[in-house]
């Protein structure tokens, strides 16, 4: 641990590539998921593409990083789930119950399915079980329920060129959740996705959201999605991202149509548009 770290946090600013898996300590008991501490991420070249970054994450909230592109919003994600090194800065995560076989501390569902075009719903969604080699019989029971949470159930059997791009993400999601996750992370999963698909698709999220009780932190480009799924939202600023404004935003649950259309809705929007307009504008601060 580098001097000044505080106790229970690694200074991050010495981690090696090799050390990935080491990045991240555990919250001691508390309310919060997630807690980062004056984060940046700069490349080689230079570019400083983030922070620093301080955001705090309770457990079981929805929370969407808003932003431009570039700014930010899917580097911190990949942080937060080890897949990415921090230049500095400190990362903390609630405490995970490792004795839960086969379950991951975080699930990742990125921008593309990335299915194995060579197996079936079943065996892609099997993959990260099989991965943590979890009993067959479990595993299983885990995907059929992951299955039947996504609503794909009955196309167990299928392969991915037989799905529509929506079946394929909900592929994607039941993968995520078949390790029974307590965090969530989604970078723009329904970007690609016609209207209609993305609106029944940010219904069903909801309900999992509420039935499952996990934390999620959603990166999206989308004002008007961002408002509609989460409890709170961090516009963040143009390269290196920061947070520029954050929106609680407090309506009834559950929401649905009648929120959708509703002038708290659009009033949210309008509010968060506002707070998001520098950034698009090449800013820096918002």
């Amino acid at each position: 641990m580098g001097r000044g770290a505080p106790r229970g946090t690694i200074a991050l600013s010495k981690i090696q590539p090799s050390m990935v898996e080491s990045i991240v300590s555990e919250i001691a008991a508390s309310s919060s998921a997630v807690r980062l501490r004056g984060v940046t991420k700069t490349y080689d070249s230079g570019v400083m593409a983030l922070g620093p970054l301080d955001l705090e994450v309770r457990q079981g909230e929805f929370v969407s990083l808003l932003g431009p592109s570039g700014c930010g919003k899917s580097t911190a994600l990949r942080i937060i789930a080890g897949l990415a090194t921090p230049s500095t800065g400190t990362v903390e995560l609630a405490h995970h119950d490792v004795e839960r076989r086969g379950s991951h501390r975080i699930g990742f569902v990125f921008q593309e399915p990335t299915l194995m075009p060579w197996a079936n719903v079943r065996d892609n969604v099997r993959l990260p079980l099989k991965l943590a080699r979890a009993p067959a019989t479990d595993a299983d029971a885990r995907i059929e329920a992951a299955l039947d949470q996504v609503g794909l159930a009955e196309f167990a059997g299928a392969y991915p060129r037989e799905l529509s791009g929506g079946m394929k993400m909900r592929v994607s999601l039941a993968r995520a959740l078949v390790t029974d996750p307590d965090i969530l992370l989604m970078d723009e999963p329904f970007a690609a996705l016609d209207e209609i698909t993305r609106f029944r698709l940010n219904n069903d999220l909801l309900s999992l959201w509420r039935d499952l009780h996990k934390t999620v932190i959603f990166v999206t480009h989308s004002v008007f999605e961002s408002v509609y799924l989460s409890e709170r939202v961090i516009v963040m600023t143009a390269r290196p991202g920061r947070i520029g404004a954050e929106f609680h935003i407090n309506s009834a649950e559950p929401r649905g149509e009648e929120f959708r259309t509703s002038a708290e809705y659009a009033a949210y929007c309008r509010e968060v548009s506002h707070a998001l307009a520098p950034s698009y504008a090449g800013q820096a601060g918002a």
